[in-house]
Formats: C-alpha cells, structure tokens, sequence
C-alpha cells in the first residue's frame, strides 16, 4: 500500500528560540531524511546530497510517483530547482534525464558502477526528476483503472506530486522553478505549466514560482512534426528525390492525425514504409550520425562482466543497456528506496511492459496555444532542437516558432544566429520578443544532454541565468 507523506510534518517543541530554529534549520536543509540516499551502489564521492522515493497522488487509490532528487553540486541553496520530464509518452525521466542525460552520473561500462557526469545540469541547479504517468519506472497504483492514463491525467497528477514533494522539501517552495524536458515532454511540460499556472490563480495560499520552461526536440503539433520527418530523410541524404516526390505527392499532412497507424490513404503508408526501410535498422533515427548498439551482443557481454563501452563520437552508444542493467540490481533498488511494492515486471525505460495504457491519440493536440499562453504570462520560453534529430526534427519546430511569433506580433529581438561553445559554435539561435528564444545544437540528437553534455550545459546554464548565449569565439582567425 502506498505510504504517507510526512518528513514535512516536523513536531518541535518549543524549548526556546535558539533551539526552534536550530531544529527548523537542519530540517530545512537536509530535507526528507528517510528519502535520503546514502551512496549508490558503484558511486564515486560527490559533495552534494541525493534523494530518492515516493509521493502518494491518490492514497485511496494507492497511485504513487518515484522521483529522484539530487542536489546542486555547489551553493545548493541559492540555485533554482529544475523539474526534468522524459517522453514517450511513458518513458523514465529518472532512467533517461537522471541516469543518461543531465543528471549527475552515468552507468559505467559494466554496468555494476556510477561514473560522474562532469556536465550534469546540478552545476547550475537542484534538480528533481518524476517517473510518470504511473507504470513508468517504478511509479504505480494499487488500482488496475489507473493504468489506462492520458495527457490530462499526467497533468494533474503531476501537479500534485510537485505538491507532495513540497511537503517533504519545505525549503524549495519559494525556489525559482524551471520546468524542462524533452520530445513527449513537448505536451507534458505545456500542460503542466498551464496546470500550476491555474493553481496559482485560484490560490489564496501558496503559488509555484516558475520563472522558465526548456523544452528539447519537443513534440508541439502533430502534422508540422511528421511532415519534417521525411524532409530531414530528405535534405540529409538518406532517401532519394522520387521517393520525397511520392512522400510529398501522396501524404497530406496538413490533416494528419495519430490513431495508432499512420491513418493515411493506402499509397501514402505504403511510400512512408518505403522510406523507413531505405533508411534501415542500423540507422539511429534519435541521433542519424552515430553508429548503434547491438543490444543482444551488449546484454550478453554484461551478463558475463566484461565492459560493453562502445564510443561513437564521444558518445557511449550502449548507455542505455548498461543502466538497464544498472538498475535491476536488487542493491540499486534498495539504495533509491524503489520498488517498494515488489512490482511483477522488471524496470525498463520505457512502458513496454503492457502495463501502461495511454492513451495515443493524445498526441494529435496542438501545444502551440499552451505556448502561447505561457508566453503571455511572461515566463521565458526556451526551445531547442539538436540538429542530428529525425523523430522530431529542428526544421518543423523551427517553423512553429516562426509562427508562434508572428501570431503573437513579436519582433526579433535578436536575429537568428551562431552561438559558441568554447570557440566552437555550439548552434543557432533566434530570439522574439522577450520570452520567446528558439535554439539548435550543433552535433546533438533528440536527446540533446546525451550527445552533447557540455553545449546542453551551456544552453541550459545561459537560460538559467536570463543570459544570452554567446555569439563570438574569442579566436579571431579559426583556420590559422
């Protein structure tokens, strides 16, 4: 059964002043003591605290949400708190942002160990990551009805777990909040802000302070999207010009929705499976220029304690099976406090173990009104895309910006151009108005933190604290 929520609930007895605060204080600081982690297992020294467990939604119902937490590496106190959503929908932002991207550390090669993320985003801010809808990760309820979710229930429910971890972490509720995540995010982070800015109005009380919202390679708006996906085949070398010209001549994806298939007349799914078969399986379409991991192979070699580390472009294709494996551990559980309801099925990334039931046609709504709205409540927007994306490509998100802006009549405020990393462009970027700035980066994926940690770090840093992101390299003559 699902527990309560009550390392917020502190019973002090007022013995005088100095003590009250003394009590109030180390309770403030170290937060939810039985939330605690102590040391994962395999994990290097870090000078910051972590903490990992449950906050009950529904308790009659027995719906609870995992989270992990971990603090700023430095100055944990005057940094924001940043709220990280994977997608999916029903993918683990505990197993994809903390343990692959942002977060402070990635498995090791073998999957028995921690090694330290050295660009994790705890250099600039606390960082909190959820498991939702319930059936991801190690979220779940004690109602089988609760399985079948939506856009609008993972909304809410995530509204009140923020609520709850407020009550364990009483310290961080006048925090600066940012509200970040990537691809499915692109509708969970819009609702949810739309949610709390609800909340906030009807609230005599307490209100979130959110102060921005960094969506990556964001799923916003269903026929822009999918279009873009065979224009990147396209313009990348990686399908023929007849077969674009029957993509274009047989698909309208101005009336384009999901129901499961591609819902298209019988040439155009024929012509769209074309595609994907010249594409191939040996093609990652998350990142189209890094080689890819053979699970099978990578699986076995775990299984028999050698190091699986496979290296393309700096970037540990075979990350994800080692964290897997990572977190199947019996000691990993124990350590994160998960699983404390012993769930009949084993972790994985993302729902694909028939449990969770979303519903798919979710993903035909149009985010870019929520967008808007968040704009007009003048909370920064930041938007971003790796260029190395086809599944949601920057080309279509691009576009939508445009669109957005020009239906907000917002001038460019800042004209689209380079931003540099250590000398190197690090991507583009274009800004609108005040609160509206659409980024890419260079070299990077769909899921931005894993191919490129140091320009994600940069952008999400300059973000953080309302900067700019530069646009010259302190080398004036590169090809000398």
């Amino acid at each position: 059964m699902a527990g309560t929520n009550h390392c917020g609930k502190v019973i002090i007895f007022l013995l005088g002043l100095s003590f009250w605060l003394l009590i109030l204080g180390a309770v403030l600081v170290h937060g939810c003591a039985e939330d605690l982690v102590e040391k994962l297992p395999g994990q290097p020294f870090v000078p910051f605290k972590q903490y990992a467990g449950y906050v009950d939604v529904d308790k009659q119902a027995g719906r609870s949400l995992f989270y992990y937490f971990a603090e700023a590496e430095k100055h944990a106190n005057h940094k924001p708190l940043t709220l990280w959503l994977n997608g999916g929908p029903g993918c683990s932002s505990v197993g994809g942002g903390a343990f692959t991207e942002l977060g402070p550390f990635f498995p090791t090669g073998d999957g028995r160990g921690l090694r330290r993320n050295k660009k994790s985003w705890n250099r600039v801010s606390n960082l909190l990551f959820v498991e939702s809808p319930v059936g991801v990760g190690w979220s779940y309820s004690n109602t089988s009805s609760d399985y079948q979710r939506g856009d609008d229930d993972t909304a809410e429910d995530t509204v009140k777990f923020l609520l709850g971890w407020f009550e364990k972490f009483p310290l961080y509720k006048s925090r600066p909040l940012f509200l970040t995540g990537e691809s499915y995010a692109g509708h969970y982070i819009p609702q949810l802000t739309n949610h709390l800015l609800e909340y906030n109005e009807k609230s005599n009380g307490f209100k979130f302070n959110i102060k921005g919202v960094a969506i990556g390679n964001p799923l916003l708006r269903l026929d822009k999207d999918s279009l873009s996906v065979f224009e990147y085949y396209w313009s990348h070398g990686m399908m023929s010009d007849e077969l674009w010209d029957q993509v274009s001549r047989d698909c309208d994806f101005n009336d384009y929705t999901f129901t499961g298939d591609h819902n298209q007349t019988s040439q155009c799914n024929e012509v769209m499976n074309k595609a994907y078969q010249v594409i191939s399986d040996y093609v990652d379409p998350y990142d189209v220029f890094i080689d890819v991991c053979y699970d099978n192979i990578a699986a076995q070699e775990l299984r028999l304690r050698k190091l699986v580390t496979k290296k393309s472009v700096g970037v540990d294709v075979c990350m994800t099976i080692e964290r897997k494996f990572y977190f199947q551990l019996p000691e990993v559980q124990k350590a994160l406090h998960a699983n404390r309801t012993n769930i009949p099925y084993p972790w994985s990334m993302c729902s694909s173990n028939g449990v969770l039931d979303y519903n798919s046609t979710d993903a035909n709504r149009d985010m870019i009104p929520l967008l808007k709205s968040i704009i007009e409540h003048k909370i920064p927007l930041l938007v971003y895309s790796g260029d190395q994306d086809s599944v949601v490509p920057l080309i279509g998100t691009r576009t939508l910006m445009r669109e957005l802006a020009k239906d907000l009549n917002l001038k460019i405020a800042v004209d689209y151009r380079t931003w540099f990393h250590k000398d190197q462009v690090g991507g583009w970027q274009i800004k609108y108005g005040d609160y509206l700035t659409f980024a890419t980066v260079r070299g990077a994926g769909h899921m931005v933190p894993y191919s490129q940690p140091a320009r994600a770090l940069e952008l999400f840093g300059s973000f953080v604290r309302g900067k700019i992101l530069a646009n010259s390299s302190s080398i004036h003559e590169p090809n000398d």
